[in-house]
C-alpha cells in the first residue's frame, strides 16, 4: 500500500476519532495533518500490512496524547509567567513606595556617605567605577559603602518596621508611629 491509498481509505476515520477526543475543529485539522506527516515518514517501518488500522489509530492516540502534553506545558509557563508578574508588581509597588523616601534619608548622612551611596546605589555606578573617579582604592571604597549601607540601615529602621523573607528579599513596611527622626511618614 501506499500513502495515497492508506489515507484515502482511512483520512474520514481518523478525522471523527479526533473529533471525539479534540473539541476545537481547528486543532483536529492540524492533527490530522500531524498524522499524515507521520504516517508517511513512518510507513517504510510498517511490516505487516494487515495492521494498518491498528497502526495509524496508534499514530492518532499517540498524537492526541503529545497534543494535551503541548497544552498542559503551555499553560505551566502561561501560570508561571503570571505569577511571575504579580510577584514583581507587587516587589517593585514596595520598593518604589521606598524609593519615593529615599534621598531624604540618604541626604540625612555625611555628605561623603549621601554622595558615595547616590552614585553607586540611586544612579547605578559600579564600585570600581566610583573607586577610579574618586581616586579612592577599590578595597577602601568597599568598607566605605558597608560603613555607608549600615548607616542608611540604621536610619530607616528607626523610622521603619521591615517584613523580609528567608532570602532577604523586602515583603513589606510599616512606618512606625510619628517619629520625628522619619522621613517617610
Amino acid at each position: 500500500m501506499n500513502i495515497e491509498q492508506i489515507w484515502s481509505a482511512y483520512q474520514s476515520k481518523l478525522k471523527g476519532y479526533l473529533h471525539n477526543n479534540i473539541a476545537n475543529p481547528d486543532d483536529v485539522d492540524d492533527l490530522l495533518q500531524d498524522i499524515l506527516i507521520k504516517t508517511h515518514h513512518k510507513l517504510p517501518t510498517l511490516n505487516d500490512e494487515s495492521k494498518i488500522k491498528s497502526w495509524l489509530f496508534q499514530i492518532a492516540r499517540n498524537t492526541i496524547i503529545d497534543f494535551y502534553r503541548r497544552q498542559q506545558v503551555e499553560k505551566e509557563q502561561q501560570d508561571s509567567q503570571e505569577n511571575s508578574l504579580w510577584y514583581e508588581e507587587q516587589e517593585q509597588s514596595i520598593l518604589q513606595q521606598l524609593s519615593e523616601c529615599m534621598s531624604p534619608f540618604i541626604n540625612a548622612l555625611p555628605e561623603a556617605e549621601a554622595q558615595l551611596l547616590t552614585a553607586i546605589e540611586i544612579n547605578g555606578m559600579s564600585q570600581k567605577d566610583y573607586a577610579e573617579q574618586t581616586g579612592i582604592k577599590y578595597s577602601t571604597l568597599k568598607s566605605q559603602v558597608q560603613k555607608s549601607r549600615k548607616s542608611l540601615h540604621q536610619l530607616f529602621n528607626a523610622c521603619c518596621t521591615f517584613s523580609v523573607d528567608s532570602q532577604g528579599n523586602l515583603m513589606d513596611y510599616h512606618p512606625k508611629a510619628h517619629r520625628s527622626s522619619c522621613k517617610c511618614s
